[in-house]
């Protein structure tokens, strides 16, 4: 995966030089998991946020190729009542930096779509446990062993212009592949998706 993520940094620095577009980007992650094992272990969504830079290099007038440098927080979190210390909650943070390939179909002048692959390294890991006003925080690293540093997934959204420079854009991104295939009692099998929005400025 480090040649692949040579290799998508020398295409967007190479896009860099050629773009008639290139930007700053960020906003808004809504993300949770899909389980592929335990089904009593209900979660729900996390906020959390992304940041990064694009470029654009066109191929036709209604279609380019838009590479990004991404960096952004996925995870889940789970809530409980305990009858002696009442409720609590238990939170994971999982830091990315992300490389998406994206098509980008320009519908209108306002109005465009944009999907494909991208490929996620993971950077740091975070958990939080709050009960009362008790609050536990900690950064996971040697259980990050037991999580692939790598994940290949997909993108797809909508991008919609404000004006010549500003543009509103909508985004829900998987990963495809599991984030530990043998899973673990502190770390379930799963997947991340995020639901993301925010705004992006051309410079």
């Amino acid at each position: 995966m480090k040649k692949v993520f040579i290799l998508v940094i020398g295409v967007l620095l190479a896009g860099a030089a050629n773009a008639q577009t290139f930007g700053i980007k960020g906003g808004a992650n809504f993300a949770n998991i899909i389980k592929t094992g335990d089904e009593d272990f209900n979660t729900e969504l996390k906020t959390g946020f992304n940041a990064g830079i694009f470029v654009e290099i066109p191929i036709v007038s209604s279609f380019s190729i838009a590479p990004e440098l991404m960096f952004s927080q996925k995870g889940y979190k789970t809530s409980g009542t305990s009858l002696l210390f009442g409720a609590n909650e238990y939170s994971v943070t999982t830091n990315f930096i992300e490389l998406p390939i994206l098509a980008k179909i320009n519908a209108t002048n306002k109005f465009s779509i944009v999907l494909g692959p991208q490929v996620s390294f993971l950077t740091a890991t975070t958990e939080k446990f709050t009960q009362g006003s008790d609050s536990y925080k900690n950064t996971i690293r040697e259980e990050n062993d037991n999580l692939k540093k790598s994940l290949f997934g997909g993108v797809g959204g909508i991008n919609i212009g404000l004006s010549e420079s500003l543009s509103l854009h909508g985004r829900y991104a998987i990963d495809f592949q599991k984030n530990n295939e043998n899973g673990t009692s502190a770390t379930p099998i799963y997947k991340n998706q995020v639901f993301q929005a925010g705004l992006a400025i051309k410079l």
